[in-house]
């Protein structure tokens, strides 16, 4: 049977699926729009995490808007028994957003993949062979973004205006 949320908890999810403000404390914020102590909603939070509801947190990096006119998602060639450890390694740079394992295909062998973001093409290539000397990996492929699609988050909840 399907778990019942509150309709609170169901505020809760309504504005936390969106954008979070980009503030020193962002959940300050929007625990006073909902009308309760920020504790009490990394409470909540902290709940649907655990009962599995919310299964994750994401952000978005608009590059563009960042200064970087440049990324490509890099697929990977990495031993099975090295991901975690190769993994660490590539999320270490400060160009990678994204580090993560997928499983490989016989078309497509690549089974750890990174999102680097850099001011042109040659400096993601650059980077890209620097994290290859560092975690000792010789196959990789660059695919280069070329143009950007509307990012939008997933709604699982309309915004409900309070009630008063």
């Amino acid at each position: 049977m399907p778990e019942q949320l509150t309709d609170f908890e169901k505020r809760v999810i309504a504005t936390v699926q969106g954008d979070i403000p980009i503030v020193e404390r962002p959940y300050a914020q929007i625990a006073g729009q909902l009308g309760v102590e920020e504790e009490r909603l990394l409470e909540i939070l902290r709940d649907l995490v655990r009962r599995g509801i919310i299964r994750r947190f994401g952000a978005t990096l608009r590059h563009q808007k960042s200064g970087f006119q440049s990324n490509a998602m890099v697929a990977w060639q990495v031993e099975e028994n090295r991901v975690d450890e190769v993994g660490a390694v590539m999320a270490s740079f400060k160009a990678v957003s994204h580090c993560y394992r997928r499983s490989p295909t016989a078309q497509w062998p690549y089974n750890l993949y990174t999102m680097v973001h850099g001011k042109d093409e040659a400096g993601c290539r650059r980077t890209a062979a620097r994290m290859a000397a560092k975690a000792g990996v010789q196959r990789y492929e660059m695919l280069f973004s070329r143009r950007e699609l509307k990012k939008t988050s997933m709604q699982y909840f309309e915004k409900m205006e309070d009630e008063g």
